[in-house]
């Protein structure tokens, strides 16, 4: 019996890793990697970060979330329906694909799935798909009105929670022309995050499309546990601030979005239509957020542009003497070694000027004029470790 359990254990695992969403979302990291990897060398000559940045943060980031998202899932008893999961499925593929993650948030997929399912049972209650989707016992006004929010608060929160910790530390800067007909600097954060989740279906569910499921017995009732690669888009650009100012705010905000869908969806077990409105205002809440957001930066001016004194630091490369130095972007390069620099070229050529050393007169964000010093080693003072406006 054990054997047998494993076996089928071993089974979910493998559908899991074949799922279409997973290897198509593996495919379109490593896609966002290249593409950034092209416009950096293009807009800077060097790649600030590697290509295969995007592909490792997917892999690594969501596991720990999906786990505690499962945990809170199964443990409270979230059930939902097995026509739901691959509605969800599909509307994450073609978000994916079209690589506009702006609607990559999971209160989009978990609502328009919910409202789909709802009018396929509403105006087309016979339709089906063989035997792996047929619509049957669903109660709109019962458990789904309560699970379906509730879920999209949890993912909401988890979202946000990503926003929070990893946003700012994966963009990536590109030059923009200005109101003044120069080249300004600004960033962008496009990541996707891979939330493994699993779902409670009733097991009469899964039993005719996968009769050898594993699944488990409560009371009565029997049960199985579905794994979904969830997966959380986030895109956003920031211009009349730094990253690590702005996109922090917005992940809190949009984690205690989650919170509020969370609670109201906890009151649709008194009045399930609360769970309906509980989505519906998630939906265009998060829409708000993010066009707010969007329209507050598109029309101030751009923070990083030429100086007539000093050149402004964009970003810095990893292990480089910059970051040795403690550079960050944001500072304004005022001279090096005494000289004072106007661009690029005379910021180069007066590390060489003395190139086994390298002082640079510093102003920070704050305004605090600050000394930087690094001992540089042969070649170093060929690449400094840092990208400026130019």
């Amino acid at each position: 019996m054990s054997s047998e359990l494993l076996l089928n254990l071993q089974e979910a695992v493998l559908y899991f890793f074949l799922n279409p969403v997973w290897l198509i979302a593996l495919v379109a990291a490593y896609m966002l990697g290249s593409k950034r990897v092209s416009r950096e060398r293009t807009d800077f000559n060097v790649g600030i970060n590697k290509g295969s940045t995007e592909m490792k943060h997917i892999l690594s980031v969501g596991w720990l979330h999906g786990l505690v998202l499962s945990i809170l899932i199964a443990g409270v008893g979230l059930i939902v329906d097995f026509n739901w999961i691959i509605i969800l499925s599909v509307i994450m593929l073609l978000v994916i694909v079209s690589f506009s993650y702006k609607l990559a948030s999971p209160i989009y997929y978990v609502t328009l799935a919910f409202f789909a399912l709802w009018a396929l049972d509403r105006f087309a209650g016979d339709f089906s798909i063989g035997t792996w989707f047929v619509l049957e016992d669903l109660d709109f006004f019962g458990t789904l009105a309560i699970t379906v929010p509730i879920i999209a608060g949890l993912l909401l929160i988890s979202e946000g929670l990503l926003v929070r910790r990893h946003a700012a530390r994966h963009t990536s800067p590109t030059f923009v022309p200005t109101q003044r007909g120069m080249r300004g600097a600004i960033y962008q954060s496009k990541l996707l995050w891979l939330v493994p989740v699993v779902f409670l279906v009733p097991g009469h569910m899964v039993a005719e499309y996968a009769p050898y499921w594993p699944q488990f017995t409560l009371g009565s009732e029997q049960f199985s546990f579905i794994p979904v690669p969830l997966v959380i888009g986030f895109s956003q650009l920031v211009r009349s601030t730094f990253p690590d100012v702005l996109l922090p705010k917005m992940g809190k905000a949009i984690a205690w979005l989650g919170v509020a869908v969370v609670l109201v969806g906890i009151g649709a077990i008194w009045m399930p239509v609360l769970g309906w409105a509980a989505l519906i205002a998630g939906v265009l809440c998060r829409i708000l957020l993010s066009a707010m957001i969007s329209l507050s930066e598109r029309n101030k001016q751009v923070l990083l542009v030429p100086q007539s004194e000093g050149v402004y630091v964009v970003a810095v490369l990893a292990d480089s003497p910059a970051e040795k130095m403690g550079i960050v972007p944001g500072d304004l390069i005022k001279s090096v070694n005494g000289i004072s620099i106007h661009n690029e070229d005379q910021l180069y050529d007066a590390i060489q000027v003395n190139a086994a050393h390298c002082r640079l007169q510093v102003i920070g964000r704050d305004q605090e004029v600050r000394l930087k010093q690094q001992v540089l080693f042969r070649h170093d003072h060929f690449r400094l470790g840092i990208v400026v406006v130019r």
